[in-house]
């Protein structure tokens, strides 16, 4: 029996375009939004996020046209070991900013990057492998504890960082996760009851400004001023923007909000392109939110599945704290929004990133038509 073959120019032309284009289109909104504050931001950036983008999508394609299955069952410890180790140096030669030690400089060439993102996407596949192992035995003890394991030493290595913002992610990717693959809601709630109890203990031991932060992040009007004010500002220039924004390059709120071109770049992008740009941005996401649910649903594979569990996981747990940080609803606790925020490694990651769940369609269909041939 011949094997299905496919040319170079045929598997990319199987491609998964709802989740390809929107992606892109996503890149290039926010890369316009940064050259529209070059002036304030500097040219310098939206280059950076340009040539990111152009990285990442090689990335994508390059994940996109691998058979995910072979390669991660192949790779799986390499992947886990690899993630403890960049995450590892990050610690002990990480630079500092504020109280995160998350970035790092790649000697020789001298570029920053924050190890931490591209982690997100050996996780993924790494847990999703070990769940698609272990799913038929999933609420058994002895299970749960070796996945309690898998995903502490990940989330432990980047709370250490100081890092909560991107802890968080991580927590709302393995609990979706374990959710998906049918662990007993009696592990959800017995986690939550832990968490309720022993907070009280963990809390005197917080830093004054992380007090402050959690608390002034609900109620930033509390403290104006201080804590509250980046959130309040952010929500103001998001509101200047009305319905339709005051254009590309105009508006001048958004060089007041610290960290405009990053973690509030939400509301560069509404003063710029007013709540109409919000809902195309949101609609965007939402589309390749749903195609995830559809491919998470058709994958020939629990694997597959588990993949576009926690891709979507991530985009919707980084969508809402970013909005919410923007909005003053929500603690600030720094978020990236996806496709949007600058910085090189946010961009480039999430967009290499979409490579798994394409792969996962790509060589769904594969299988299939190598199966109808042999009938």
């Amino acid at each position: 029996m011949k094997a299905y073959v496919r040319t170079f120019k045929q598997k990319i032309q199987s491609l998964d375009k709802w989740i390809l284009i929107p992606s892109v289109v996503l890149a290039l909104m926010s890369i316009l939004t940064l050259c529209g504050g070059a002036e304030h931001f500097g040219a310098s950036i939206a280059i950076t996020q340009s040539a990111a983008f152009v990285v990442g999508l090689f990335g994508c394609l390059f994940l996109a046209l691998l058979d995910y299955d072979e390669y991660i069952n192949r790779l799986y410890i390499i992947l886990f070991a690899g993630s403890i180790l960049l995450l590892s140096v990050t610690l002990f030669f990480g630079i500092a900013v504020g109280s995160n030690q998350s970035w790092i400089t790649i000697p020789g060439i001298g570029v920053t990057i924050q190890p931490s993102e591209f982690v997100k996407i050996m996780f993924i596949a790494t847990f999703a492998r070990h769940l698609s192992r272990v799913d038929d035995r999933i609420n058994k003890f002895s299970t749960v504890i070796p996945l309690a394991i898998h995903a502490l030493i990940i989330v432990g290595l980047v709370l250490i960082s100081g890092d909560l913002g991107v802890a968080l992610v991580y927590i709302a990717i393995i609990a979706v996760m374990l959710f998906c693959a049918g662990l007993s809601l009696i592990y959800f709630i017995a986690v939550i009851a832990a968490a309720v109890i022993v907070f009280p203990y963990i809390w005197p031991h917080l830093a004054e400004y992380q007090q402050q932060r959690i608390l002034v992040g609900f109620n930033p009007e509390s403290d104006p001023l201080g804590f509250g004010m980046q959130a309040l500002l952010s929500r103001e220039c998001i509101a200047s923007g009305g319905i339709f924004g005051k254009g590309f390059g105009n508006g001048e709120l958004y060089m007041d909000v610290p960290v405009s071109s990053s973690d509030f770049i939400f509301a560069t992008f509404c003063e710029q392109f007013g709540m109409i740009g919000a809902f195309c941005y949101i609609g965007l996401v939402l589309v390749i939110v749903v195609r995830l649910i559809i491919l998470a649903r058709m994958s020939r594979d629990r694997l597959g599945s588990y993949i576009c569990a926690g891709v979507i996981a991530m985009l919707i747990a980084q969508l809402g704290e970013n909005i919410g940080m923007a909005l003053a609803t929500l603690p600030v606790i720094g978020i990236t929004l996806p496709f949007m925020s600058s910085g090189g490694s946010s961009m480039l990651s999430i967009i290499a990133m979409m490579g798994l769940p394409m792969s996962v369609y790509m060589h769904r269909n594969e299988k299939l038509a190598l199966l109808s041939r042999q009938k």
